[in-house]
């Protein structure tokens, strides 16, 4: 029986033959003490959850028991069950993880999905060439025989949620040792997952919440024939680029189109041209109704991370020191790139992915610096935290549980700091800036004396196979450069003790010379060293400049930073575990008590409205096509328009795709709480529907993951309008749009 058929046949809780699941911990159940103090009181979440609550990412498998009556107090016309149903098909079955980063869902009964172009964008570029260049024309398939295969794209589905808190840490107390603690629920998480795998055909993923005060698992199915569908032009899914990333208003399409295949009986299969479009265990309709100030909206996708929980010191290094240090890093990289890149096109095509991520981030980590000084993020933390201190103060057992706890935390934050800089200055060096260090790690392997010849010989060959993309998308000008103006910056940011040695000495001239001399600068150099003799290339690696650079970071890293950070980052876990379990328990009434994102999938909900960001500033709820012909630029790159869009609009041929006073519409906002990972989220309306697609949040919102404002902080959505004009008015791809489920008025 299939994956998918094992869950939906069943009436009852996943069970492991011969026992009960709820019953799992008899096979796991290790020797432990009397239990002294609760881990976990669910009841304090239930208290602490009251009506209109509009703040939070909540789990699918507690919506029906925790937020539902509010959600239709808010407008929602469908029920809990309606989202999430643990035997039948629901919307949930039509939310995935699209590519390990993003959301999708799908939107008809061939497999068809939709996330944004942000999301696909370094598969499109994949399939790009300097004759064929897909991010600058778009690309529409005309049949699924035109559709393009992805290595290494996948989408999971979740078919199931379980909260296993109980099993995982029965008998754990608030004072077990750490060590001893974290044995206890590795093993019992392994025994889960290895139990069940062996006697079910899906995936098992067990996460924790609340810091690991409880735990849920999820049974997912992956699928990995992901092929590209649909692509409008950047110059329609990322107008305004740089520019206008992460603020309001908004006036571009960002969105791609994906199919899922699969095997002949529906299954999930690597690639294969006998593969067939995947029939969905469910699909969202798409409704052309429309939205308007007021109306119900949700969010359903997978948010990536959140920090609501922060203490007041740690939210203070992060607007001070941390994210000014990366910035920096950044504020370096990037002017060399997009130099380059508006300078030559090759080098555009070669770095519009690379600049996108690294810039991304780049932008909403300034806004979060400005929007947490500005709303007094940490004045607010330490309100919270003198609250807390009171409610301690009153209770004289629980002072003697928790009476230390935040200045042990404060303690171990400082010790934590530099360690953490240093750690997050090896990311961005290393992993986000010159490419040749990364490159040259590469073929450290072929260093490994104990291989075999032939498993040499593998090894060689694995590495030439992914050399030819390497160098496609590689510019040893542009990669000199970044070394040139990131490293100074490098070791500036952190503590001198944290640096390797070989770094400190890398000035201009031998910048210059480490390019000049390596073999892994250039195509011809890698050739010349993979036709070598296996001494040879052994000598040859050991002895590259950009090798012993890169060696001696991951080395000084190692040695240096890893075992102390490792060390502390263990200590706070512990005591953020022990600070949110205190919050919860010490003052249950105090705010709605979500669990912060943990890349597990979530629904948030909230309404369409616009706000006002500042004194005289006021914003309405959504843009149009007027806005976009206001903002073109010919002169601006991030403006140009394609002449078929200006086209369609001094026509009118907007199809039955207008807003109700005529005008074609193009963005709106919403007061959903969003994260990184809820791109592509689909936006839905009272009834579930498809009525727009997240890929924003605004300049006001970049703090959002530490500190939600309700008053201000907003998502943005393309309206599911404007995304099918541009696919069947500006593509001509109306056989797309005829496989959709269409709702209209």
């Amino acid at each position: 029986m299939s994956c998918m058929a094992q869950i939906y046949a069943s009436n009852e809780p996943i069970s492991i033959p011969g026992s009960s699941f709820l019953n799992l911990f008899s096979f796991v159940e290790l020797k432990t003490q009397g239990m002294k103090k609760g881990l976990f009181l669910l009841a304090i979440v239930i208290v602490s959850l009251s009506t209109h609550s509009k703040e939070g990412m909540w789990i699918p498998l507690l919506i029906k028991q925790y937020n539902e009556a509010d959600m239709i107090n808010l407008g929602m016309k469908i029920s809990a069950e309606d989202l999430y149903h643990a035997n039948k098909p629901s919307i949930n079955d039509a939310i995935c993880l699209f590519n390990g980063g993003c959301t999708a869902e799908v939107i008809s009964d061939q497999g068809l999905i939709l996330t944004n172009h942000h999301c696909g964008y370094g598969m499109i570029q994949s399939h790009s060439t300097m004759e064929n260049d897909l991010l600058e024309h778009g690309f529409w398939a005309e049949s699924f025989e035109k559709e393009l295969p992805n290595k290494s794209a996948s989408v999971t589905f979740i078919r199931r949620i379980e909260d296993i808190s109980d099993i995982v840490l029965k008998d754990i107390e608030l004072d077990t040792p750490e060590q001893e603690r974290v044995e206890r629920v590795q093993f019992r998480i392994d025994s889960i997952r290895d139990t069940l795998m062996k006697s079910q055909e899906f995936d098992i993923d067990i996460k924790p919440f609340y810091h690991g005060n409880q735990y849920f698992m999820y049974f997912t199915e992956k699928f990995e024939d992901i092929r590209l569908v649909g692509a409008p032009p950047s110059s329609i899914g990322k107008y305004g680029f740089d520019t206008d990333n992460w603020v309001w208003p908004r006036h571009n399409a960002d969105f791609s189109l994906f199919r899922i295949y699969a095997s002949s009986d529906n299954e999930p299969a690597p690639f294969d041209t006998a593969n067939r479009p995947y029939r969905p265990v469910h699909h969202l309709k798409v409704d052309l109704r429309g939205v308007k100030e007021g109306d119900f909206s949700m969010v359903y996708g997978f948010p990536y991370r959140t920090d609501e929980y922060l203490p007041s010191f740690a939210v203070d290094y992060l607007v001070e020191k941390s994210n000014p240090a990366r910035i920096s890093m950044r504020d370096k990289s990037l002017s060399v790139i997009n130099k380059a890149m508006r300078e030559n096109k090759m080098i555009n095509l070669q770095y519009a992915s690379k600049q996108s991520r690294i810039s991304n981030a780049w932008k909403k980590w300034k806004g979060q610096v400005w929007g947490l000084k500005r709303t007094d993020a940490v004045d607010k933390k330490l309100e919270w935290e003198e609250n807390f201190a009171r409610s301690l103060a009153e209770d004289p057992e629980k002072q003697e549980l928790y009476g230390s706890l935040l200045e042990d935390y404060r303690k171990t934050y400082d010790e934590y700091k530099p360690y953490e800089m240093a750690r997050g200055m090896l990311i961005e060096y290393y992993y986000y800036g010159p490419e040749i260090l990364r490159f040259a790690q590469r073929f450290k392997p072929l260093l490994n004396e104990e291989l075999s010849n032939e498993e040499w010989a593998s090894q060689k060959d694995k590495i030439a196979r992914g050399m030819v993309k390497y160098f496609k998308d590689y510019n040893a000008g542009v990669d000199a450069q970044l070394m040139q103006v990131m490293t100074p910056q490098y070791i500036k940011n952190q503590d001198d003790v944290m640096v390797s040695s070989t770094v400190k000495e890398l000035y201009e001239d031998e910048i210059h010379d480490l390019f000049k001399n390596s073999l892994f600068a250039s195509q011809a150099g890698v050739d010349k060293l993979l036709a070598m003799s296996r001494k040879k290339a052994i000598k040859k690696i050991g002895n590259d400049p950009a090798f012993l650079v890169s060696d001696d970071i991951l080395k000084n890293y190692k040695n240096q930073v890893q075992p102390r950070y490792n060390d502390l980052n263990g200590s706070i876990d512990s005591l953020r575990r022990t600070y949110m379990h205190a919050l919860m328990e010490v003052m249950p009434d105090a705010k709605h008590y979500y669990p912060d994102a943990n890349f597990s999938i979530r629904v948030t909900y909230g309404k369409v409205e616009g706000y006002n960001p500042g004194d005289a500033v006021e914003y309405g709820y959504y843009t149009t096509l007027e806005g976009v012909i206001q903002k073109m630029d010919s002169t601006s790159y991030e403006y140009k328009l394609p002449k078929k869009l200006v086209e369609l609009y001094q026509s009118r041929d907007y199809g039955d795709y207008t807003r109700k006073d005529g005008s074609m519409p193009v963005c709106y906002i919403g007061s959903n709480h969003t994260s990184g990972g809820n791109s592509g989220s689909p936006a839905l309306n009272a009834e579930g529907n498809l009525v727009g697609l997240n890929f924003d949040r605004t300049w006001e919102t970049t703090m959002s993951d530490i500190n939600y404002d309700r008053g201000i902080c907003r998502n943005i959505m393309v309206d599911v309008r404007y995304i099918l004009f541009i696919i069947d008015k500006y593509a001509g791809a109306d056989h797309l749009i005829e496989e959709m489920e269409i709702v209209k008025n």
